[in-house]
């Protein structure tokens, strides 16, 4: 039904920013998405959420410095990372619950993007 495409990592040097973004395709009905990463040998965490209303929460190790946003109009949400640190150095990628149509009655699925690399050097 959807497909999420995640963009935007790269190499950045320690203070940096960066700008992730995940489109949504398929015509679908967001009810909220969120932002994951991961590195080799460790669990997939979590650090930010936003909802269709606009609501956000965030890991207490990202929070003040990443800020998740969204476009309504182009289906995609945002990452903003700022004064990146080399342990935010993982793949990262977005996770979205969804409805085909705005019926309340409508099934909700879930679907992931294929991630995006982001490294911070020191």
């Amino acid at each position: 039904q959807a497909h999420l495409v995640a963009s935007g990592g790269g190499l950045v040097q320690s203070g940096a920013s960066l700008r992730l973004s995940c489109e949504v395709f398929g015509g679908v009905r967001i009810n909220f998405l969120e932002w994951h990463r991961q590195t080799p040998g460790n669990k997939r965490d979590k650090v930010a959420t936003i909802t269709a209303g606009g609501t956000t929460n965030y890991a207490d190790e990202v929070a003040g410095r990443f800020t998740v946003t969204k476009d309504n109009s182009r289906n995609t949400v945002y990452l903003q990372m700022n004064d990146l640190k080399p342990e935010d150095t993982a793949v990262y990628d977005c996770h979205a619950e969804y409805t085909n149509n705005d019926d309340p009655d409508a099934i909700p699925y879930d679907r992931w993007g294929q991630g995006t690399q982001v490294t911070v050097i020191a």
